[in-house]
């Protein structure tokens, strides 16, 4: 074996035991699942491989997408595609309903690509989306995971207006990593958004980062304060795991004990949940967020 190209091509670390994931089982994943394919549809759950599907549909929860499945911005964490969107599907905000119907949803988590190329940046179809599930299945709670609308607060009012009972947008990361990790996003604005959702009168407000991309404790720490000065209610905290070979490389794995501190730490600060661990992700828990 040529040494030179071992120094290039460094094997990849493996991954620690703690991130090994059971594959999920349950009586209603099965029926989900059969759902979900006999009638092709789409959620974040599946096309996202997420560790924790079984366990959210085993507590009747599920994550949809809108707006199509490719985003006008390049984060480096994200696998979803860049590039042109396609146009946007007006009837979309009925298909999602009647997919939550069909799955007999409790609590669903509606996500979305960022769409910089709309004048309301998806805002409309957003509030369509969350009257239709309404209309559609009013036993339903709802958990709207929203991008930043570029600040701007006509379309965050949009999303106010309908009420959701959790309103939700991801920092992602610490405040030095951002401009690497997000690239067209802000951190200042990011909070500036949690900050308006609440000041306006949603009453749970939410966030969450993935820690293994170079962040200190530090800058872990200081994020979980500002999200407090925002008077943000959940966070989520956990491990970034590289899409592909195309995205930002994973510098660290960390340690269940280091997620536990964290947890800790933020419900010292006063947040209503505080999500922390190695296999944790935005929806993770989420029906339990609206308590």
């Amino acid at each position: 074996m040529d040494t030179a190209i071992d120094n290039v091509f460094p094997p990849r670390e493996p991954k620690p035991k703690w991130l090994r994931v059971k594959l999920p089982t349950g009586k209603n994943y099965t029926e989900l699942r059969g759902l979900v394919d006999k009638y092709k549809l789409n959620t974040i759950c599946t096309s996202g491989s997420c560790p924790n599907m079984g366990e959210c549909w085993g507590e009747g929860t599920a994550t949809f997408m809108i707006l199509g499945n490719i985003c006008t911005r390049s984060c480096g964490f994200c696998g979803v595609k860049t590039g042109r969107p396609e146009t946007v599907d007006w009837d979309e905000p009925e298909k999602v309903a009647r997919s939550i119907k069909i799955m007999n949803i409790k609590h669903a988590v509606i996500t979305s690509v960022d769409r910089d190329d709309l004048k309301d940046m998806g805002s409309i179809i957003w509030a369509e989306t969350v009257k239709a599930i309404r209309r559609m299945n009013p036993n339903t709670t709802l958990e709207t995971l929203i991008p930043d609308f570029q600040g701007n607060t006509r379309n965050l009012d949009r999303i106010i207006e309908v009420a959701p009972e959790v309103v939700s947008h991801n920092m992602e990361t610490v405040k030095r990593l951002t401009r690497e990790v997000r690239i067209q996003a802000k951190y200042e604005k990011s909070l500036e958004v949690l900050r308006y959702l609440k000041e306006q009168g949603i009453k749970r407000t939410k966030s969450g980062i993935m820690l293994g991309l170079g962040e200190t404790e530090e800058e872990v720490i200081q994020v979980l304060n500002d999200l407090a000065d925002a008077k943000v209610d959940i966070v989520t905290i956990g491990q970034y795991l590289q899409p592909s070979k195309k995205h930002l490389p994973v510098k660290e794995y960390i340690t269940p004990e280091q997620f536990a501190k964290y947890e800790k730490i933020g419900k010292e600060l006063g947040f209503r949940h505080v999500e922390s661990g190695a296999l944790v992700r935005s929806s993770y828990h989420a029906e339990k967020h609206i308590h």
